[in-house]
C-alpha cells in the first residue's frame, strides 16, 4: 500500500515525500552481554579460550559481555556452531535462535557450507524459508536413520514384525533419546533426600526392604528381591560400584513406580517380554540417574573436561556406569556434550549402544573392526584413544577401555569387553582425551565405516564381506587384500 507524508511548508506549499521501497527498516541490534558471559562461565571458559571458539579478539568479547557492543550475525553463527545446544536454548531473540540453528543444520557435510553473510541473509530475509529448511533436515536426517536401520534389519533377516523383544526395547531408548525425563528428575529429587550413595540400605529400610548380601560359596543372581520378606539379596563377591548400583536399582523401583509404571504404559510395546525388560531398563536408567544427578553430573563434566576417572571417583560408580550417564545428558534447556556410548564383548558383538551424535551404529551384526573399542577389549584397563572419520566425512574423538569383571571363582570366566565413548571434533576441546590428537591432519585420522554390510568405502583392507546392494568384480589373474573390486 502506498503512503506519503505531507509536510506544509510557509502554510503555503506542500512537499509529498514517497519512501525508497528498496529501504529495509533498521535491523535491531541485539544487545546479549550478560548471556553471552553466563554462557561463558557454564562452559567454564576464559574470555581467551572462549574468544579463540568464536574467532574474535578478547576486547571484542568483552565489549560485547559489558553490552558495549551488540552482537552481529557472524558472532551469533559463531555462537551457534561453537555451542549448539545451549545458545540455541538460551537466546531470547527468535532471529537470534534461528539463526544459531541453521549455521548448526548447514554445518553438516552433507547439507550445505554458506558463509555467514548468507545465512543471516537467508534467515533475515526468508525466515519462512529457513524454518522450512531446519524442518527438512531434521527429517532428511530422521530418513537416513530408518533407512540404515531397515537396510540392516533386512540383511540380517530380521524383519520388523519379528524384531526380539531385547531390540524392541533397545530401538525404544534410541527413539527416546536416551533421555527419560520424568525419571531424570524423579531421581534427582530423590538424591536430594538421601545422604549420597552410602544411605541408599538405610533408604531402603524406609521402605520396609532389608539389604542381605549373599553367600559367595552359594551360586546367586547378581540382585534378587523377595517381596514377600522384603528382603534385598545382593551378590557379595560385586565390586563396590555394581552393589550400590543393585541398591540403587531397588530403590528406584520403589520409590519410583508410578513414574516407571506411567513410561511403561505409554511405550506401546508389542509383548509382554519386552514391557518387561523395558521395566527393568527403566529402572536401571533411574538407578544412574540417582547415584548421578542429572545438574550435580553435568557440572562437575565440564569441570572436568568429561575425564572418565574423575567422574567415577567423585560419584563412587564404576567406568561403564559414567560413560554411560554421559551419553543420556540430554534434557530440554541444560543438554550436555553430545556422546556416543557403546559397550563390544569379545566376539565384537554391540551389547550396548546409543548415539547423541549423528553417528548410529548398526543394530545387527558387529561394528567396523577398525574402531578402538576392539582392541580394548584385549588390553583391560588401559585407555585407548583414536581419531576416526566415518565416510560422511565427519570425524569423531574416541575413547575406549577394556574392562574385565571378576567371576571370583576359577570355575566361571571373567566377563571381558569394552566400553567406547566420543564426540564430533567439534565438542574435542571439552574432552579431555583429545588433547593428544592432531584433529585437521589430512592422514592422522582411522577411516571408520558402520559395518561392512552398510559400509561404502571401496578400499578398505579390513573389509569382511561386500556391502549390500554393490556389485563386485572378481578378476581371477588378480590378487589385492580383498578378493573383489566393488562395482
Amino acid at each position: 500500500m502506498w503512503t506519503c507524508e505531507i509536510a506544509k511548508q510557509n502554510f503555503a506549499e506542500y512537499r509529498i515525500v514517497v519512501p525508497n521501497l528498496n529501504m529495509q527498516p533498521p535491523r535491531k541490534r541485539a544487545f546479549a552481554g550478560p548471556r553471552v558471559r553466563a554462557l561463558r562461565h557454564r562452559a567454564r571458559l576464559g574470555q581467551q579460550e572462549m574468544a579463540t571458539r568464536l574467532g574474535i579478539s578478547v576486547s571484542y568479547l568483552s565489549q560485547i559481555e559489558t553490552n558495549d557492543r551488540p552482537l552481529t550475525p557472524a558472532v551469533i553463527a559463531a555462537l551457534g556452531r561453537a555451542f549448539p545446544h545451549d545458545w540455541a536454548e538460551v537466546g531470547e531473540d527468535e532471529q537470534a535462535r534461528l539463526l544459531a540453528a541453521f549455521a548448526e543444520a548447514a554445518a553438516d557435510s552433507l547439507a550445505l557450507d554458506p558463509d555467514d553473510e548468507t545465512l543471516r541473509r537467508a534467515v533475515t530475509q526468508q525466515p519462512a524459508l529457513a524454518e522450512r529448511y531446519l524442518a527438512l533436515h531434521a527429517a532428511w536426517r530422521r530418513a537416513e536413520n530408518q533407512l540404515q536401520r531397515l537396510d540392516d534389519a533386512y540383511e540380517a533377516g530380521a524383519a520388523g514384525e519379528r524384531r526380539l523383544p531385547w531390540d524392541e526395547v533397545r530401538d525404544w531408548f534410541h527413539d527416546a533419546g536416551n533421555y527419560i525425563d520424568a525419571l531424570d528428575r524423579g531421581a534427582e529429587a530423590l538424591a536430594e533426600r538421601i545422604a549420597g550413595p552410602e544411605a541408599l540400605a538405610a533408604a531402603l529400610a524406609r521402605h520396609g526392604i532389608g539389604v542381605r548380601f549373599a553367600d559367595p560359596d552359594r551360586p546367586a543372581p547378581l540382585r534378587a528381591f523377595d517381596a514377600e520378606r522384603g528382603v534385598l539379596h545382593v551378590d557379595r563377591t560385586l565390586p563396590e560400584a555394581s552393589r550400590t548400583f543393585q541398591l540403587a536399582h531397588q530403590l528406584a523401583r520403589v520409590a519410583l513406580a508410578t513414574e516407571i509404571a506411567a513410561v511403561r504404559g505409554g511405550a506401546g510395546l508389542r509383548t509382554p517380554e519386552a514391557s518387561a525388560l523395558l521395566e527393568v531398563g527403566l529402572a536401571n536408567y533411574a538407578a544412574g540417574a540417582l547415584l548421578m544427578p542429572y545438574a550435580a553430573f553435568r557440572e562437575e563434566a565440564r569441570r572436568t573436561r568429561h575425564d572418565i576417572d574423575r567422574l567415577r571417583l567423585r560419584f563412587g560408580v564404576s567406568f561403564e556406569q559414567a560413560c554411560h550417564r554421559l551419553s543420556t545428558l540430554q534434557r530440554p534447556g541444560e543438554r550436555g556434550t553430545p556422546f556416543f556410548f557403546c559397550r563390544v564383548d569379545m566376539a565384537g558383538n554391540i551389547t550396548k549402544r546409543h548415539s547423541a551424535t549423528r553417528l548410529q551404529f548398526a543394530r545387527f551384526g558387529g561394528a567396523c573392526p577398525l574402531w578402538i573399542m576392539h582392541e580394548a577389549v584385549a588390553i583391560p584397563d588401559r585407555i585407548l584413544v583414536q581419531l576416526a572419520e566415518m565416510p560422511d566425512g565427519v570425524r569423531y574423538v574416541v575413547m575406549a577401555k577394556g574392562l574385565v569383571k571378576e567371576s571370583a571363582s576359577y570355575a566361571r570366566s571373567p566377563r571381558r569387553y569394552a566400553v567406547a565413548l566420543g564426540c564430533e571434533t567439534e565438542q574435542a576441546r571439552d574432552f579431555v582425551y583429545a588433547d593428544q590428537l592432531d584433529l585437521k591432519g589430512a592422514q592422522t585420522a582411522t577411516p571408520i565405516g558402520i559395518s561392512c554390510r552398510l559400509c561404502v568405502r571401496a578400499d578398505c583392507d579390513q573389509r569382511a564381506f561386500p556391502p549390500s546392494g554393490r556389485a563386485i568384480h572378481v578378476d581371477p589373474d588378480r590378487r589385492a587384500v580383498v578378493p573383489y573390486r566393488l562395482g
